[in-house]
């Protein structure tokens, strides 16, 4: 593709754009009486309009049969974990049985480590990125301490090269294999949320396995962002957030993958709850957990059916669009910010991409170190309706986010950066 910088050939693409319907199913905030060029996907999705529609069903059902909606609904909330299955399982690449939809974020990163960090005494290390978003980091040091471990000693943070930003999988490959008779986890996130690097899941857990560790995956910024095969790439389990590219509202309900293998895996201990017991038999309140089969049987408590209706709005899009055509226009999108960026600015003196060149190794992100008075920029941006995300210290996070997101916006958004440096 050779790219123009004009307004008219983002309004060219636009109009040639299969996905360009889907944009008048969210809602988009206004700034003075206009859409907004809006950005800031990878913190918190854009409300779909069918959200509405389906929440209040679910509140309509909870007025009309109260306790009998578990049964009688419209979607039955007996069932309702069910309900989102096949859309998580392809859009993470996995059979139903190993996802389901539940808690928050870091509550399942904490029950995946109660089952897949086992420390001993000779293997008790874990791998994370340096400068892994914060919840993760605070999960593994307070996993550490609750095994009696010192994280100074246990954990092991793999660096970019000096001068460098972003990991070179190779030093992740090699860090892995250096501590590999005393390493029980690798913790990584499938794509790193400051620099929006995609990590290489499929070399990253084969090495990982030959040394005998398990392998996990935050995927925060993935899930809905790129494609991922978890089952192939023989992921041992995953989890992720859905109020990022997932859209479904905030604080929305988390998931979580658990590779088949492990599905009938009875030494693998867990922190059980009614939800996750053999549902022919839960209601009979008899002692004894038995786990239903596969990611469902790490299930605590019932689902958030508010929550989850708006999880199953979004849901209903990626299934009709899929995370095939998703990604063919998301990097379409992120090719044409990035050469407006070099146009504006190609000797770098005012401000740098972080984010990896070769589209293969990003997402829908990209991080734009500023050199002189970045945060004075990124204010006047929000001024101007462009929002975009601020990270500390120097660091604007651009996610032109397919499904809703368009070659205009991206066009507003890089002409308008270039007359405020």
């Amino acid at each position: 593709m050779i790219f123009e910088n004009s307004i008219a050939f983002a309004k060219k693409m636009d109009r040639n754009d299969p996905l360009s319907s889907y944009r008048k199913k969210f809602l988009i905030p206004k700034h003075n009486g206009k859409p907004s060029v809006y950005f800031v996907g990878n913190s918190l999705g854009l409300q779909p309009k069918d959200t509405k529609k389906l929440v209040n069903e679910e509140l309509e059902d909870w007025g009309n049969l109260a306790v009998e909606g578990h049964f009688e609904g419209r979607r039955p909330w007996m069932h309702y974990h069910k309900f989102s299955k096949k859309a998580l399982a392809k859009i993470v690449g996995a059979k139903p049985v190993e996802v389901v939809a539940m808690n928050q974020l870091t509550v399942n990163l904490h029950l995946m480590m109660v089952s897949f960090y086992r420390p001993s005494k000779t293997r008790f290390k874990i791998i994370i990125e340096a400068g892994a978003f914060s919840s993760d980091q605070y999960a593994v040091e307070s996993q550490l301490k609750f095994h009696q471990l010192n994280p100074d000693a246990a954990l092991i943070e793999v660096k970019p090269r000096l001068g460098e930003h972003t990991l070179q999988t190779e030093d992740i490959l090699q860090s892995i294999k250096d501590h590999g008779d005393q390493l029980a986890l690798v913790l990584l996130s499938g794509v790193q949320y400051y620099t929006g690097q995609f990590f290489d899941v499929k070399k990253i857990t084969e090495v990982g396995h030959k040394v005998g560790a398990v392998v996990g995956f935050d995927l925060a910024h993935a899930a809905g962002n790129v494609p991922l095969q978890l089952h192939k790439h023989n992921v041992d389990f995953a989890v992720w957030c859905s109020y990022k590219y997932l859209n479904s509202g905030p604080g929305g309900i988390a998931g979580v993958f658990i590779h088949e293998k492990h599905k009938n895996n009875s030494n693998l201990p867990r922190f059980a709850g009614w939800w996750g017991h053999q549902e022919n038999v839960r209601f009979q309140m008899k002692k004894g957990f038995i786990p239903m089969e596969g990611a469902d049987g790490w299930q605590l408590s019932n689902v958030p059916v508010l929550a989850g209706a708006a999880h199953l709005a979004s849901l209903k899009l990626f299934e009709e669009v899929g995370m095939t055509m998703l990604r063919k226009k998301s990097v379409s999108l992120t090719s044409y910010l990035y050469f407006l960026l070099n146009e504006i600015d190609s000797s770098g003196t005012k401000f740098e991409i972080i984010t990896p060149p070769d589209a293969n190794d990003r997402g829908c992100q990209l991080s734009i170190l500023m050199k002189k008075n970045g945060k004075r920029v990124f204010n006047t941006l929000v001024k101007k309706g462009i929002f975009t995300d601020w990270r500390e210290p120097d660091v604007i996070r651009a996610a032109p986010v397919p499904m809703y997101n368009s070659y205009e916006d991206v066009y507003k958004f890089a002409n308008t950066l270039s007359s405020l440096i």
